[in-house]
């Protein structure tokens, strides 16, 4: 017994936020082959990977992770850390500081990426995606 308790606490807590993102409502989308949970508050991002992939390397992972951020958010990730489980960025939200447009949490979002690439001029990456809620 003592050695199930410390099992089932480190289990419960692998999707469990940042506690900088405690009582935020999260957003589930998935895009690619990758569910998050992505959490938005003030300029912060938090993704969580709900799904099981096979030998995820963060490097395969982290793109998506980034294109669900950014389409939850509406503002472009500028720092991204954290691992093939748990992503943090750090976003931009447009040279006027726009307000941020956060989807609404509760419904589920599937995402097709239609095309991604540097945008030369402005010096940052383009996703453009294509997201449904679940159910519609």
């Amino acid at each position: 017994m003592r050695r199930v308790l410390p099992c089932l606490l480190v289990l419960a807590a692998c999707d469990m936020p940042h506690p900088r993102f405690a009582g935020v409502e999260p957003v589930r989308i998935t895009v690619g082959q990758s569910t998050f949970d992505v959490r938005v508050r003030d300029r912060e991002a938090e993704a969580i990977r709900r799904n099981a992939e096979w030998a995820p390397r963060p490097a395969a992972v982290a793109p998506r992770a980034v294109a669900a951020i950014e389409r939850v958010s509406g503002c472009t990730v500028r720092r991204l850390d954290g691992d093939q489980a748990q992503f943090f960025a750090k976003l931009t939200c447009g040279k006027d500081d726009r307000p941020m447009e956060v989807l609404p949490g509760r419904i589920e979002y599937e995402c097709d990426i239609e095309d991604a690439y540097i945008n030369r001029g402005l010096g940052e990456a383009v996703t453009e995606m294509t997201c449904t809620p679940r159910g519609y």
